[in-house]
């Protein structure tokens, strides 16, 4: 259908609005949808259930949302720039290096480097925070002046993989050293979570996440040639070492503020993409990454409702929900697409 993409992009606006409504609503105290209404509408509303919308449950919806929108728009950014169908936002290491940056401040505190964070005077989840920014972005650095040096995305690929083998590494050195109550603050990060966030931190995260969306629009065009080979692109006039650089940058700085404030949150960048082809039936880049964005943000949105298991006091972690919903999309994906079973299969 013409109207096709179109359709498909409306149809996930208003379903990030349904989704946003139902999150804010799901929690230990549930808030019926006109409650929520009346809230942004000036009405009256019940004092408790002002301050847990403006101070709980909004900052987690707007975290959910800009958090699915940065992850699948990279993911999407990766799986064309390596023609990789299981490429996520974490492949160059991003995630390895914010996760290094958290060990350091949690488990290293007797370290040169962890007396180094210790000493910026941040303490709790700013900390945890900075850490993981730091982390972020000195990998990020390092692959890109690695880069300079590689003109093929497939020796790019395996530096991003081992920096991150580095990384991981280097974590388990601090994991197995370190005292139990710091491993199990380590790993309570690592598990991920939209929760917890304040407007404070949306006015980081949010600019993060525009800015990589931005890039990713920037360059869609191009992207579209890609799909060809890198060859047939740069036969098309498309400045290939440029959109390489802008898309690595564009995901870095999305995969890296995400995993920043909620954590290594795993499978949404992989199973979005293939969710908004089949959704859209066609690959053009100047539609996948609006639908991308869309899509991110009502799946992560109904992750969190499910994690945070609605009826109950108890809270999942959102890797388990991610992984329970994102693994049988990927292999659902692979299995009714020729293309992606063809690349997974190559």
């Amino acid at each position: 259908m013409r109207h096709r993409p179109a359709l498909v992009l409306g149809a996930l606006a208003a379903l990030t609005l349904v989704s946003a409504v139902l999150a804010v609503g799901v929690g230990s105290v549930p808030i019926p949808p006109s409650t929520t209404l009346r809230f942004f509408t000036g009405g009256p509303v019940d004092p408790t259930a002002a301050v847990l919308l403006q101070q709980v449950r909004l900052p987690r919806a707007g975290t959910a949302i800009l958090a699915g929108v940065g992850l699948a728009v990279a993911g999407l950014l990766m799986q064309t720039l390596f023609a990789n169908p299981l490429a996520d936002p974490f492949i160059l290491g991003v995630s390895s290096g914010a996760s290094l940056g958290v060990a350091i401040a949690v488990l290293g505190g007797g370290t040169l480097a962890g007396g180094f964070v210790a000493g910026l005077g941040l303490t709790g989840r700013a900390g945890l925070v900075t850490a993981a920014a730091i982390g972020a972005l000195a990998v990020l650095m390092l692959v890109l002046l690695l880069g300079r040096w590689v003109r093929s995305v497939v020796a790019l690929l395996l530096i991003g993989v081992m920096i991150g083998s580095a990384t991981t590494a280097l974590v388990s050195l601090l994991l197995a050293f370190s005292a139990p109550d710091r491993i199990q603050k380590y790993v309570l990060w690592g598990l991920g979570s939209v929760s917890g966030t304040t407007w404070p931190d949306l006015a980081f995260l949010a600019p993060a996440v525009l800015v990589g969306v931005g890039l990713a629009a920037w360059i869609a065009p191009s992207l579209n040639a890609m799909l060809l080979g890198e060859r047939y692109a740069a036969s098309m006039g498309v400045a290939v070492g440029r959109v390489r650089t802008a898309g690595i940058v564009a995901t870095a700085v999305m995969a890296g503020a995400v995993t920043a404030f909620c954590g290594p949150i795993a499978f949404v960048g992989i199973a979005v993409p293939h969710l908004a082809r089949l959704a859209l039936g066609r690959a053009d880049h100047r539609w996948l990454v609006p639908a991308c964005a869309l899509m991110g943000a009502v799946v992560l949105q109904l992750c969190s409702v499910i994690a945070q298991l609605p009826g109950s006091d108890g809270v999942l972690p959102l890797n388990v929900v991610t992984a329970a919903i994102g693994a049988p999309v990927v292999i659902a994906a692979l299995l009714r697409s020729r293309t992606l079973a063809a690349g997974a299969a190559a």
